[in-house]
């Protein structure tokens, strides 16, 4: 037997809905943080330990963010 439901909701009722933490004021500071770092008003480095311990990544990753981060100040 199967069974099919359909809920509409937005991501917002969905995700009160199932417990979820509302991350969107994190989003919006980490967006903030490196939209300033690309603008040159804060230190790559800063950013990169940030990235760093926010989302482990393999060196090629960590190499990639830095040289976005490298052409964007020049």
């Amino acid at each position: 037997m199967k069974i099919n439901v359909e809920v509409e909701c937005s991501p917002e009722e969905a995700r009160r809905f199932m417990g979820l933490p509302d991350l969107a004021p994190v989003h919006e500071k980490y967006l903030a943080t490196l939209t300033n770092s690309m603008d040159g008003v804060v230190a790559p480095d800063l950013i990169e330990n940030m990235m760093r311990s926010w989302m482990p990544m393999g060196d090629a990753g960590m190499g990639m963010w830095r040289k976005m981060f490298e052409s964007s100040n020049k």
